[in-house]
């Protein structure tokens, strides 16, 4: 096991990982209990699941409808790309673009590239290109804004609610999920966890 120090995020204790207890693949601080990391591959195994259901509901999400409107007996409703087309026409290109790339490309990517990493390394191997799309993971997270798109949508039903009927499509509910499952992932998800799995892999 390495021998690389760590510093426990919440007494700033400074330690070397071998001196954690270590019986359930989770690293404590011995000073003053907190978590420091959980590795192992049951750890590895909960990652991929929830980085599959997470890749699913997004692809769900972008197939169907966000939301439908009934005005007057007309009933209209748009998806993801709908809306962002619709933007475009509207000649707002960078607004188009920044929801298309926030809510659909980058998530889409870091997801992508999240699993291509677990797959290996839950089977004991070693991904391809492990560093250069290790580091384009943590560069595209901060872009991935699910949160304020769901904000977004919530904020303008409620003002849409008193000149027609609102109808809240499938993908609605999907984004929803999307954004739970993304929360419970940046809780579990530790790159000093990949980062041992890939040490302790075959090449």
């Amino acid at each position: 096991m390495s021998t690389l120090p760590i510093a426990c995020h919440e007494c700033d204790l400074l330690l070397h990982k071998a001196e954690v207890p270590d019986a359930r693949g989770v690293m404590l601080c011995p000073r003053c209990g907190a978590e420091l990391c959980r590795v192992g591959p049951d750890n590895l195994q909960f990652l991929l699941a929830l980085t599959c259901t997470a890749l699913i509901l997004l692809l769900l999400a972008n197939l169907f409808p966000v939301v439908g409107l009934n005005i007057q007996g007309h009933h209209v409703d748009t998806t993801v790309f709908g809306a962002a087309r619709q933007l475009w026409r509207d000649d707002t290109p960078i607004v188009a673009g920044l929801l298309v790339a926030t809510t659909v490309l980058v998530p889409l990517v870091e997801l992508s590239v999240l699993a291509w990493l677990l797959f290996p390394l839950c089977s004991g191997r070693r991904p391809v290109a492990f560093v250069p799309l290790f580091r384009s993971l943590q560069l595209a997270r901060p872009w991935a804004m699910v949160e304020v798109f769901i904000l977004g949508v919530l904020v303008s039903l409620v003002k849409l609610s008193h000149m027609a009927d609102v109808l809240l499509g499938t993908a609605i509910w999907c984004f929803g999920g999307l954004m739970l499952v993304l929360a419970v992932l940046s809780t579990a998800f530790d790159h000093r966890a990949l980062w041992q799995a890939w040490e302790e892999a075959r090449v």
